[in-house]
């Protein structure tokens, strides 16, 4: 039988008046946790850091990953809720769940012996499992993380091998592949093990393309033994709100990466991309993610930090509102890609 949060587990145990129950995302100063969390009297759900310490005493499922800060003051990424929070833990396994929704990820660690494509099924199966156990069959948002993404080993990139683990989990355990995967990101991080991170629902969201680009697993053969499985974005309706997760998005036109080498250029296609993206999700949904939207943010994976000054000139020219913008240093999946934005957009 199917565990839905009923039972709680751990309870972030805060009394809530926020007027709106839907999730936020925000980028918070470390030090500033406990004094943030009071003043917004939200549920903590998940939290990131990156490459820094998490704060003592946050009660949620704080997941830590090697990828640097490019800016001058560390922030934690935190997800909160104005619903409580159920929490559990276990092996390799966490999730914060909410009536509708959950966060969870599973850290796998590669063993000798073990191909990373087989490395990567077991992850996703073991996640995918978990989430339909708990009552969360659909996913909404994917987050990858693991080093050495554009390495060879015997002949296959480990991001080619980790598509291909990948694609054969979701063949198996999502009833309506390749239309039910979610937006998704990949990216290398300096160390660490395979890190899967994903956003799950009670409902099923909108899965939507670009009109710009080719979808993902549509590719043609060349770029792997299988597709990579992920949506350039979902959406999804959470209370009064609906959200649109934005995949990882960077300079592709069809199929093929544009402006090789060339950072500048390579950000200014990337927001390109992400304007037809906003637009073709208004169209598709109804909604205002493109013009005036409640909450905007975003995320940068930038390859080398030395191309940082360029991507900011890019991006504080280009007409989309990027002032919550949080740079990384990480490998691309494409080793030809410079620069990589994911967002999450909120309209009312």
């Amino acid at each position: 039988m199917a565990y839905r949060a009923s039972h709680p587990l751990v309870s972030s145990g805060r009394r809530v008046t926020h007027p709106s129950s839907g999730l936020e995302l925000s980028y918070v100063d470390p030090s500033h946790i406990d004094s943030w969390l009071t003043t917004q009297e939200r549920h903590p759900l998940a939290a990131i850091t990156f490459g820094t310490p998490a704060p003592a005493g946050l009660d949620c499922p704080v997941l830590s990953l090697d990828l640097p800060q490019l800016s001058e003051r560390p922030r934690i990424e935190l997800w909160t809720t104005g619903q409580p929070v159920h929490a559990v833990r276990k092996e390799c396994f966490a999730a914060a769940m909410t009536e509708d929704m959950a966060a969870a990820w599973v850290t796998f660690d590669e063993q000798p012996g073990v191909s990373f494509e087989h490395t990567t099924y077991d992850a996703y199966r073991r996640l995918l499992s978990e989430l339909q156990e708990f009552g969360y069959p659909h996913l909404l948002r994917a987050w990858n993380y693991f080093p050495a993404i554009n390495k060879d080993q015997d002949g296959l990139e480990r991001y080619q091998r980790f598509t291909v683990g990948r694609y054969e989990a979701f063949a198996e355990m999502l009833s309506d592949f390749p239309l039910a995967v979610p937006a998704g990101t990949a990216v290398g991080t300096a160390s660490g093990p395979l890190t899967i991170l994903v956003l799950a629902g009670v409902q099923p969201g909108i899965h939507l393309g670009n009109p710009r680009q080719v979808n993902a697993y549509e590719y043609p053969a060349h770029y792997g033994p299988r597709s990579p499985s992920f949506a350039r974005a979902t959406s999804c309706r959470m209370g009064d709100d609906r959200h649109l997760y934005i995949a990882g998005t960077a300079s592709v036109v069809g199929h093929a990466t544009r402006h090789i080498g060339l950072p500048l250029e390579q950000t200014r296609e990337t927001v390109e991309n992400l304007k037809s993206l906003l637009h073709h999700a208004d169209d598709m949904t109804g909604a205002h993610f493109g013009a005036q939207p409640r909450q905007s943010l975003f995320k940068a994976y930038v390859r080398h930090s030395d191309d940082l000054p360029l991507i900011r000139k890019s991006l504080a020219l280009a007409s989309l509102s990027m002032d919550q913008c949080l740079f990384l240093q990480g490998d691309l999946c494409r080793r030809d890609l410079l620069v990589e934005i994911e967002g999450f957009i909120t309209s009312s």
